[in-house]
Formats: structure tokens, sequence, C-alpha cells
């Protein structure tokens, strides 16, 4: 079965960190550009980091460029975003994505459920 399944959200406070993990199933999640979104409720689900492969290039959104890192563990299918430094303007529900090719959603093929991060001041 064709699917994306996020974990790792949570409550945290500002400043502080978390990571998020995206698991694949029914593809070789290497083959793929992935990336992160989020999307809070009232506005438009937007970018926060892709990468076009293992290999290739990878982009974040400004807002979180020098605080968040997206990263491959390929032996187990699973991609991550790592989140540090945190604000409460991160808070959202996060959506792993296969595809999104430079960060628009209009690429992307399949998306995950969501997990939800709420960050507190």
């Amino acid at each position: 079965q064709l699917q994306l399944v996020e974990s790792g959200g949570g409550l945290v406070q500002s400043g502080g960190s978390l990571r998020l993990s995206c698991a694949a199933s029914g593809f070789i999640l290497d083959y793929y550009p992935i990336g992160w979104f989020r999307q809070v409720p009232g506005k438009e689900r937007e970018g926060v980091s892709c990468t076009s492969s293992s290999s290739g290039s990878t982009n974040y959104a400004d807002s979180v460029k020098g605080r968040f890192t997206i990263f491959r563990d390929n032996a187990k299918n699973t991609v991550y975003l790592q989140m540090n430094n945190l604000k409460p303007e991160d808070t959202a529900v996060y959506y792993c994505a296969r595809g999104g090719k430079a960060c628009d959603k209009r690429f992307v093929e399949v998306w995950g459920q969501g997990t939800l991060v709420t960050v507190s001041s």
C-alpha cells in the first residue's frame, strides 16, 4: 500500500526542539523527491523543506532556514525533519509528501496524514 506516515509531533516550549519522522510504505523513498509542508487553520498549506533526492538539492522556506534540517535514512525508508529553536509561529500540522518539486504543493503526488506541532510561548 502506497503510504506516508508522520510521527513525532507534540507540545514543546519556544526555543525547544522536535524531530518529525515520515515512514514510507509501498515504494522506495530514495527514488523520489520528498518534502515537508505545514498548515494552520484558515491558511494555505505551505512548503517548509524539500529535497529532490538523497544527493540532490534541498530547499528551505525563509522562515525556517538555519533552524530546520531535512534528512533521510534510506535503510529505514524514512525521512526526518529536525526542528530546532522552535517558535510559536511554527505551530501547525506538518505533512510529509512525495513529490513537491521546489516545495510547490501543486507537484505533490502522495500526502501523509499529518502530525500536530504546538509551540508554546
